[in-house]
């Protein structure tokens, strides 16, 4: 078992030991992966690649026969179970044989319908088992990133960047938002993402003050504010980057909303350090921008986390009480959303260190003008 591995599954060890839970089922697809180095991937909400069990002193992994050989191949630490007709049926025996009395589960993550189902099956066995809610035991892990996973978050970036300067290049009125965000999706598929951490973004005009507009048949126009938003997974971490730029001469409007995130987003940044609260550095851009004349149009949290999922801990917001430590990942994105005008987001990826705070997305804030 590699280290990082090791650690991982020793911290959800020490959540066993200081609890009354027994066993820790897994069903979280990025949790999983976390844990084991699984990537069977859910499909739905309502759809599963497998469960991990962690006791003690025993670590298994039930899957479907769909999955069986890439369970073997990637989670080599784990005993991997194929069951037939699905996890509830399948647990009560395998828990037996563990000897659980107390099963604890993701209760943030795992759905109502799902634990019926499994608690139903549970009842029904000659042994009882009971579930018990175990909340954030990986995303407490999750949320401080090792050397590793901050490299591929950084090595996400640069792939991602290096696309978008591409299209930059291309730019011009009469495009569609559509055609745009697919030139960006198709160049990042090709670049090297195993896939996007979301949705391409691209909104122009009055679209961009839709923080997650969706991209659709307007054409791009010259002397208005286009909006991106983009990212990608590489070796399973995800990169997040917005950048807003204008076709032409911008107008008075444009600079003064530019400047106040501009700025906003520089205060914020330099605000980061380990030891601060969340909330005192999504403070830091908010009171900034409200300073500038635009209270009530930053209408969204400051940052969010970036790991295997695209939004995790920490939450940079106005009720965040997380204090920010090395290690932890975070976008800093304030926005100015004026509704029939436009908007203006700037967002990078920074990583908390021992005395401050390192930016892993290496574009500019200031190169949002392209002459026609």
């Amino acid at each position: 078992m590699n280290r990082h591995l090791s650690d991982r599954i020793s911290g959800i060890r020490e959540k066993l030991a200081a609890s009354d839970i027994d066993t820790f089922i897994v069903s979280t697809e990025e949790n999983r992966r976390y844990l084991s180095g699984f990537t069977g991937e859910d499909g739905q909400f309502d759809e599963t690649a497998g469960v991990l069990l962690i006791t003690a002193t025993s670590l298994k992994l039930a899957t479907d026969g769909r999955y069986t050989l890439q369970a073997v191949r990637e989670a080599p630490d784990y005993e991997v179970i194929t069951y037939d007709k699905g996890v509830p049926q399948a647990l009560p025996d395998i828990l037996a044989d563990l000897k659980t009395e107390r099963l604890g589960f993701e209760a943030r993550r795992m759905p109502y319908a799902q634990y019926q189902s499994i608690d139903k099956y549970l009842r029904r066995h000659p042994n009882r088992i009971e579930m018990v809610p175990a909340t954030d035991w990986v995303e407490s892990l999750r949320v401080v990133k090792n050397d590793d996973e901050i490299e591929q978050t950084r090595k996400a970036s640069a792939i991602a960047e290096a696309v978008f300067s591409h299209v930059l290049k291309n730019l011009a009125p009469g495009t569609t938002e559509k055609a745009v965000a697919w030139e960006m999706e198709k160049g990042l598929r090709e670049a090297g993402a195993d896939g996007l951490s979301f949705p391409v973004i691209v909104a122009g005009g009055p679209n961009s003050a839709l923080p997650h507009a969706i991209p659709g048949d307007r054409e791009i126009k010259a002397a208005e504010p286009i909006l991106f938003d983009w990212g990608i997974r590489k070796n399973g971490y995800c990169s997040d980057t917005s950048r807003t730029v204008i076709l032409g001469k911008p107008d008075d409007t444009f600079l003064s909303v530019y400047q106040a995130v501009r700025r906003a987003h520089e205060l914020a940044t330099r605000a980061i350090r380990p030891g601060i609260s969340a909330k005192k550095v999504d403070a830091v851009a908010r009171n900034h921008i409200e300073s500038a004349g635009f209270g009530g149009k930053f209408t969204h949290g400051l940052g969010h986390g970036t790991g295997l999922a695209i939004h995790e801990a920490p939450r940079l917001n106005p009720t965040s009480d997380t204090v920010l430590a090395p290690g932890m990942i975070c976008t800093v994105e304030p926005g100015i959303y004026l509704p029939g005008w436009g908007g203006v987001r700037l967002e990078n990826q920074v990583v908390v260190t021992t005395d401050g705070v390192d930016v892993l997305t290496r574009l500019g804030l200031d190169d949002y003008i392209i002459s026609l």
